[in-house]
């Protein structure tokens, strides 16, 4: 074999080692891209399950401090219609 024809491998293989770790790369920040936009949706959810969750707290205790062991109040606020209480049952 002949200097240039060693030369000319070592380029193809340095041009593909380089190809692929671009495309790595390329993956790898799709990945990141596509695991924060599901990380941003689900913290948009959980947020807004806390303000109702908290609303709800807020309602229960305005409702409890109408109540006293003499008195009846009349019945317990029922909680929003958009609040997730599966983990809870």
């Amino acid at each position: 074999m002949d200097v240039g024809t060693l030369a000319a491998t070592g380029v193809a293989a340095l041009v593909a080692v380089t190809t692929w770790t671009q495309s790595r790369r390329a993956d790898r920040r799709s990945d990141f891209t596509t695991i924060t936009t599901e990380l941003r949706r689900d913290l948009a959810v959980e947020r807004a399950q806390r303000k109702l969750t908290t609303s709800f707290l807020l309602d229960l205790l305005k409702w409890a401090r109408k109540v006293e062991p003499t008195t009846q109040a009349g019945p317990v606020p029922d909680p929003p219609a958009e609040l997730d209480l599966t983990p809870w049952r």
